[in-house]
């Protein structure tokens, strides 16, 4: 699409244009170093204050993965009262209880 000299691109994430041998190699040799031998001297450190304000991003969303629990007879009759999305909220109090054993450490 042009208009006046100005082209517009839109890239379809979905769909990543392929990556050429010498690119696919590049990265694999790259995955193949250890962390500390990867030049980064070309990374800006950021300042403190850019941290300040950042939040997680509002786009993540974990992989569920299907388990077989077993759980004691009233934890599940608690948690299924409640009505629907009991496993939403067994998900949400363990994703806390998670989260708050990683602070301690």
């Amino acid at each position: 699409m042009s208009s006046k000299g100005v082209t517009v691109a839109r890239l379809d994430p979905t769909r990543s244009p392929k990556l050429t041998e010498a690119q696919q190699a590049e990265l694999k040799a790259l995955a193949a170093k250890p962390d500390g031998d990867i030049d980064v001297s070309g990374v800006p450190v950021l300042p403190d204050a850019f941290w300040e304000n950042a939040v997680s991003n509002p786009f993540y969303k974990p992989l569920k993965k299907q388990l077989t629990v077993r759980l004691d007879a009233d934890v599940l009759a608690w948690l299924r009262a409640a009505g629907a999305g009991y496993q939403s909220k067994l998900n949400s109090i363990l994703r806390q209880a998670m989260l708050k054993d990683a602070a301690r450490r």
